[in-house]
C-alpha cells in the first residue's frame, strides 16, 4: 500500500535479520553468487574446452599409428598424457572467480559494496554518472537561513509552517522544525495532507496553511511577489487562509570531496549529470560550484526516470548515484545503480548494484578503478593460463615436454594466477 496524501502514524517493530544492517551482510554473501560475463564466459568455455581437448589427447595417442612409419603407442600414448595434464583448465576456472571474490574485497575495504562480480565488470564500461543532489552531492544538513513574512511577524510565520512541517520527513522540513525548536514550542497541526513534489497542507489554530514550493500556490492559485522566483537558495513558501504570508530560505552544505569526484570523473572522461527535485537555481548554483556538466532540476520521481531514458537512448552507460526513496526506480533503470548507505532508504539499498557505506561522492570514482583493477588481473590471468598451456601443450605433442614439466606447468600456472588475482586486495588506487 502506498499512502501519497495523509500523514499516518505507524509504529514499526522489526527483527535483526530485517535490519538494514543485516541485509547489507545478506547482500555481501549473495554477491560472489552472481557471476560476471567474464565468469560466464570461462564456465560456458570450460564445458567446450574440456571434451575438445580429450579428444585431441586421444587423436594425439591414435593419429599417428596412420602417419609414422614406426609406431609405438608407449610414446605416443604417454605424450597424450602430457597433452590432457597440461590441458586442465584449473587455472582459469579456479584463478577467474578468486580475481572476482579480490575485487569485491578490495571495494568492501574502502566502503564499497558491489553485490556481485557483473557489476565489477558494468562499472568498467561507464561513460556517465547521473546523482542526485540532496544527501549525494550535498550534506542534506540544510538550516533556515532567512525567514520574511508579509505581516512582519516572523515568529508566528515559522511557528505555523513549522506545525505543518513537522509531519514531514523530509530534510528542508526538518530544518524548518529544528528552527521552531530553538525558539520555542509550536502548535499543532491538523488534517495534514502531502501534495507530492509540492509540500504540505494542513490547520492550525483553526487557519489552513499551505507549506512548499511555488508550486504548490500556484497549484491554489494564490498570487505570490514575482522577485521570489529569483531566490537561488531551497525556499519555502508559505500560504495562510488562501493568501501568501511570507516565505523561509534554506542552505545545503556541498559535501567536502564533492567537487574533487566530478573532477577525478572528467579525468576518466565520464559525462556528468545531475537530477534535483529542487528548483533550478539552486541546482545550477551547486552543478556550477563543483562543475558538473549537465543540472536539471524542478524534477519529480517521474522526472528523474524519463531524464535517464533519454540519456540510455544516446548511447551512455549510465551510473545513477542517489540516496532517498524516490531515487529508487531511477537507481533499478540505471546500468549500475549506486545507492549512499550510510543515510540513504532502505528501499535504495535494496534496489542498487552498489552501496557506498561512507555517503561519500568520491568513492564512485574508487569503483570505477577498482572495476577497471578486478578485469586487468582477470585478463592477465587468462592470457598467462592460455599462453602457458598453448606452449606446453605443442612441446607435449611434439614429445619435448614431460609429464612432469606438463604437471609443473599446469600447477604453476594455477599458482601464478591465483597469487596474481590474491594481490588485488592489497592494490592503491
Amino acid at each position: 500500500m502506498i499512502n501519497l496524501n495523509t500523514v499516518a502514524e505507524v509504529k514499526v517493530t522489526a527483527l535483526f535479520k530485517d535490519s538494514k544492517l543485516s541485509r547489507i551482510l545478506e547482500m555481501v554473501q549473495d554477491a560472489t553468487a552472481r557471476k560476471s560475463q567474464t565468469q560466464l564466459f570461462i564456465s560456458r568455455f570450460a564445458k567446450i574446452y574440456t571434451p575438445i581437448v580429450f579428444i585431441l589427447a586421444v587423436a594425439v595417442c591414435m593419429a599417428p599409428y596412420f602417419l609414422v612409419d614406426q609406431y609405438d603407442f608407449n610414446v605416443w600414448f604417454y605424450r597424450a598424457l602430457v597433452f590432457l595434464v597440461i590441458s586442465c583448465p584449473c587455472a582459469l576456472v579456479v584463478s577467474i572467480p578468486l580475481g572476482y571474490f579480490g575485487g569485491i574485497g578490495l571495494a568492501s575495504r574502502n566502503g564499497i559494496l558491489f553485490k556481485g562480480g557483473n557489476f565489477l565488470d558494468v562499472m568498467t564500461n561507464i561513460n556517465a554518472v547521473v546523482m542526485d543532489k540532496t544527501g549525494t552531492l550535498t550534506k542534506g544538513v540544510f538550516k533556515v537561513r532567512i525567514v520574511k513574512a508579509e505581516s512582519g511577524n516572523e515568529d508566528e510565520l515559522i511557528n505555523l509552517t513549522a506545525a505543518i512541517e513537522a509531519n514531514s520527513t523530509h530534510p528542508v522540513a526538518l530544518a524548518v522544525v529544528l528552527f521552531a525548536k530553538e525558539k520555542g514550542v509550536f502548535p499543532t497541526a491538523t488534517e495534514v495532507e502531502e501534495i507530492a513534489g509540492h509540500g504540505l497542507k494542513g490547520k492550525v489554530n483553526g487557519k489552513e496553511i499551505l507549506a512548499g514550493n511555488l508550486k504548490l500556490l500556484k497549484k491554489f492559485n494564490i498570487n505570490y511577489p514575482k522577485e521570489i522566483e529569483e531566490i537561488i537558495d531551497t525556499i519555502v513558501t508559505v500560504a495562510i487562509d488562501k493568501k501568501y504570508a511570507g516565505y523561509i530560505t534554506i542552505a545545503d552544505e556541498i559535501k567536502q570531496d564533492a567537487a574533487s569526484a566530478i573532477s577525478d570523473l572528467h579525468t576518466l572522461k565520464i559525462k556528468t549529470v545531475m537530477l534535483s527535485g529542487d528548483k533550478q537555481s539552486v541546482v545550477d548554483k551547486v552543478a556550477k560550484e563543483i562543475g558538473i556538466d549537465e543540472a536539471f532540476g524542478d524534477l519529480l520521481p517521474e522526472g528523474k526516470v524519463e531524464k535517464i531514458q533519454q540519456l540510455k537512448e544516446q548511447g551512455l552507460k549510465i551510473a545513477f548515484a542517489g540516496d532517498g526513496v524516490n531515487d529508487a526506480p531511477v537507481v533499478a533503470l540505471a546500468d549500475a545503480g549506486i545507492a549512499m548507505g550510510g543515510l540513504g532508504s532502505d528501499a535504495t539499498i535494496e534496489t542498487a548494484d552498489i552501496v557506498i557505506q561512507n555517503d561519500q561522492p568520491g568513492k564512485i570514482v574508487d569503483a570505477i578503478k577498482i572495476g577497471k583493477i578486478t578485469r586487468r588481473i582477470v585478463w592477465q590471468n587468462i592470457f598467462l593460463a592460455m599462453a602457458v598451456k598453448i606452449i606446453v601443450l605443442i612441446l607435449g605433442a611434439g614429445g619435448v615436454a614431460t609429464l612432469w614439466e606438463a604437471v609443473i606447468a599446469d600447477v604453476g600456472v594455477a599458482l601464478l594466477a591465483i597469487l596474481n588475482a590474491v594481490r588485488i586486495q592489497k592494490m592503491k588506487f
